[in-house]
């Protein structure tokens, strides 16, 4: 393997991040690294305690994917033992904690969702259950005596919880002492993560000095919002747009951000090119062009991104004759029904909602129509001898034989 020129490989690095600390040390590290032909080992931890990625995890994913096509080893750090823990950045109560099945179980989705994004053949998949959950408890001590008290509480979510009186469970405070140790089991180079994992990362850096090791160089990238434009992309704020959604789906949810985050998507959610931001920068300055008609770009990039052009161009179709002409789409899927069935289990059966209960409440907020006309009631059944065309939401349809 031939590395390229340390500025050319700082070109794509530095491309969208937040911050490098220490920058200086990156470039040494990038220089040995070439000298040597000696790949560096680039980390990234994931906190499996959900099992859906979303454009805003595209955002780390796809710096990782950077390094892995400039000939670094990119390693995946499966996080089934602290998921345990449950990582307290950026938040004001304990997590609930979750068991090893509960944490693998979400890990092998995340591992597949992943590969929308990484060269899953070159990737090194670790899981730190194999290092941590066989700590003694006197390692574990041992540990601990690496870091003061008055460090961790320098961490602005803990000083935020003691004034506002909200209780921090000791096990929160070894959080980031576990994913340091991480970093020390792998000999890490460089870790990356969001802005809100800065002291996680920091911490890394400090025990692998801690160990005599070389410390970790630190990569930050910016948190995406949502498409509310308040908070952080999640799922548990429905203001997300999943890595496996569907095309349709993809492009309906991007025309929903307000105008203000039009070229951050374009940036970190589209990975746009700089020629792109800057024609995405004149059309914002031009009061001739209708930000909506931006977002419609936008939004066919992102699908394109995850899924291909022609699925792109099918989702907007797909789009304007739903939203616009107000229409049925041509290719929706049919199912034949021979007997009579509650229209819950019809849901159900056939993905249009996620479980029984999200069936009852779809149709109890109206959001269930029968040919145009909507249903709210819980025991309406479906016979055989009905032909249906059934909508749920705004872009779900089903057509019953």
């Amino acid at each position: 393997m031939t590395f390229l020129p340390v500025d050319e490989q700082l070109t794509l690095i530095e491309r969208g991040v937040e911050e490098i600390l220490p920058l200086e040390e990156l470039k040494q590290k990038l220089e040995r690294s070439r000298r040597q032909n000696k790949p560096l080992i680039v980390k990234l931890g994931c906190d499996p305690s959900r099992p859906d990625l979303h454009v805003g995890h595209g955002v780390v994913l796809r710096k990782l994917r950077n390094f892995q096509d400039l000939g670094h080893q990119a390693v995946l750090v499966i996080g089934d033992f602290t998921a345990m823990i449950g990582d307290p950045s950026g938040r004001n109560k304990t997590r609930p904690q979750l068991t090893l099945e509960d944490t693998r179980s979400n890990a092998d989705s995340y591992v597949l969702q992943a590969k929308a994004i990484l060269d899953i053949e070159k990737l090194k998949i670790v899981y730190n259950n194999d290092w941590l959950g066989v700590m003694s408890f006197s390692a574990v001590i041992q540990l601990a005596s690496h870091y003061t008290v008055a460090r961790i509480l320098e961490r602005d979510d803990f000083t935020k919880r003691l004034k506002s009186e909200i209780p921090i469970a000791i096990h929160e405070l070894m959080y980031p002492l576990a994913q340091g140790m991480d970093s020390v089991e792998l000999k890490a180079d460089i870790e990356l993560g969001g802005t809100d994992q800065k002291f996680n990362l920091l911490v890394g850096r400090d025990l692998q000095r801690e160990y005599d090791q070389e410390p970790q160089v630190i990569i930050t990238l910016p948190l995406l919002e949502g498409i509310d434009g308040k908070e952080k992309m999640s799922k548990s704020y429905d203001n997300h747009i999943g890595l496996h959604d569907r095309p349709e789906d993809m492009y309906g949810r991007t025309l929903k951000i307000p105008d203000e985050l039009i070229y951050k998507y374009y940036q970190l959610a589209a990975a746009a090119d700089e020629a792109t931001l800057q024609q995405v920068k004149d059309q914002l300055e031009d009061e001739k062009i209708n930000p909506r008609d931006i977002k419609r770009a936008l939004a066919r990039m992102i699908v394109t991104l995850y899924h291909d052009q022609q699925a792109a161009a099918a989702a907007e179709q797909h789009f304007d004759n739903i939203f616009i002409r107000k229409g049925v789409p041509n290719d929706i899927p049919t199912v034949k029904i021979t007997k009579e069935i509650l229209l819950v289990d019809v849901l159900v059966n056939n993905n249009m909602v996620i479980s029984k209960s999200d069936a009852r409440r779809m149709i109890k907020q109206g959001a269930v129509r029968l040919n145009g006309v909507q249903c709210t009631d819980l025991y309406r059944s479906v016979r055989g001898d009905e032909k249906i065309t059934l909508k749920v939401g705004k872009r779900r349809f089903l057509q019953i034989n």
